[in-house]
Formats: structure tokens, C-alpha cells, sequence
């Protein structure tokens, strides 16, 4: 029994109200993004508030320029990283669906960061094979991964090639609402996370950080 002292702290909704009050400094295009976000079926597909500003964060910290996500669903994790990167920088972000697609060019144009935005409206597999075969492998400083969970490591693997040595992937939901601990629980998503989650920790291709935050984010920093 691990001593309760490493445990995360409970999140209750009280906390997590607090969290947000002292944690987030959110434009109000964000926010208005957010909100339009939570009126839809799909509205748990959106990354957490406060992923946002730390992923923005983490491209600052790294100086990006050159940045990809697969999987930008309505924008919110594509506004926080084009914010921060420099007016010469470039965010490919790789969209299955027109119409999320739609929405997010719609509120990274009223943010004022469309210019730093290229939206590939495909299969994300497509994609990112395309932009292999057209000169962009080792060329991104940071990849974000947040699409099907079931091709998950097709998308990793993609994703190993087209950072630069040094570069930062960013894989979210990896503690997928804790099911990878459990082995009774074996739905192709679940499978998919748990094989990633087993297969990034012994890869030496990569430096590990997992982080136990929201639905868990794993931070693989690309070797050589």
C-alpha cells in the first residue's frame, strides 16, 4: 500500500471550482468557445480548462514554432498552443470532421490566430502519412494527440518521426476514466491505451513524463 501522502489530491467539485478561479486566465474567445463546446453531444471530447494553459505553457517553455495536433475537435487545445507561438509559427491541426473543423476556424478567426492555423480535414492517419511523404519528417518541435483512441499508436509512432529530436509528444486521455488499471475491462479503446500506455513507458526512443491530470496526459519527449 502506497503511503496516501503521493496520492493526487480527491477532486471534489468545491476544489475543482477553486482550481479553475486561481489556475486559468482564459480570453473570453476562449471561454465563448468553451461554452458553445459544452452545448454539443460530444462535449467531453474537449480537453480540460486548465489542460489549456499548461500545454501553451509547455510550447512557450520549448520555444516552438512548428506545431501539430491530431485530433482539434472544436479548437480549444489549438487556440491555447496558436497563442503562444510566434507570429511566424504554424499549428497543422489534423480533423476528421468539417463541421468541428467549422467551428474552431470560426473562433480562431475571432481570436485573431487564424493566420498561425493549417486545418488537414481527413483521417488523421492520411495526414500525417501525407505530411511524412511531403518533407515534414523531424520538422515539428511538438505534436498533441487527442483523436480515435483505437489508432493511437499508429498516431504516436507518425508522430516520433515528424518531431525533431528533442521534440515534445503530448498523448491525452491515458488514464482513460482509470479503465487501463482495470484488465476485466477489454473494449478496443481501452485495449488501444493500455498496450500505448505499456509501450511508451519501456520505449527508449523517448523521456517520460505521466501525469495523473484530467483524464491523464503522458509527456514523451523524443530522444534522438
Amino acid at each position: 500500500m502506497l503511503p496516501s501522502f503521493v496520492r493526487p489530491t480527491p477532486m471534489t467539485d468545491r476544489l475543482y471550482e477553486y482550481v479553475l478561479s486561481i489556475g486559468l486566465r482564459e480570453p473570453d474567445t476562449f471561454r465563448t468557445l468553451r461554452e458553445e463546446t459544452a452545448q454539443l453531444p460530444e462535449c467531453e471530447w474537449q480537453i480540460a480548462p486548465e489542460q489549456g494553459p499548461f500545454l501553451a505553457m509547455l510550447v512557450q517553455l520549448m520555444g516552438a514554432k512548428k506545431c501539430l495536433e491530431v485530433g482539434t475537435f472544436t479548437g480549444y487545445s489549438a487556440a491555447w498552443v496558436a497563442s503562444v507561438i510566434p507570429a511566424d509559427g504554424q499549428l497543422v491541426c489534423c480533423e476528421l470532421s468539417a463541421v468541428y473543423a467549422g467551428i474552431a476556424q470560426k473562433h480562431l478567426a475571432a481570436a485573431g490566430l487564424s493566420n498561425k492555423v493549417e486545418f488537414r480535414i481527413a483521417p488523421a492517419a492520411q495526414s500525417l502519412a501525407d505530411l511524412l511523404s511531403n518533407g515534414h519528417a523531424g520538422t515539428f518541435d511538438y505534436a498533441f494527440i487527442d483523436a480515435d483512441k483505437s489508432s493511437y499508436n499508429v498516431y504516436y509512432e507518425r508522430c516520433l518521426e515528424l518531431v525533431r529530436p528533442g521534440g515534445l509528444i503530448a498523448i491525452d486521455n491515458t488514464l482513460w476514466d482509470g479503465k487501463p488499471a482495470d484488465l476485466s475491462v477489454t473494449d478496443m479503446d481501452t485495449l488501444a491505451i493500455r498496450a500505448l500506455n505499456e509501450k511508451v513507458h519501456s520505449d527508449d526512443r523517448v523521456s517520460l513524463s505521466f501525469l495523473p491530470f484530467a483524464d491523464g496526459l503522458t509527456l514523451a519527449r523524443k530522444n534522438t
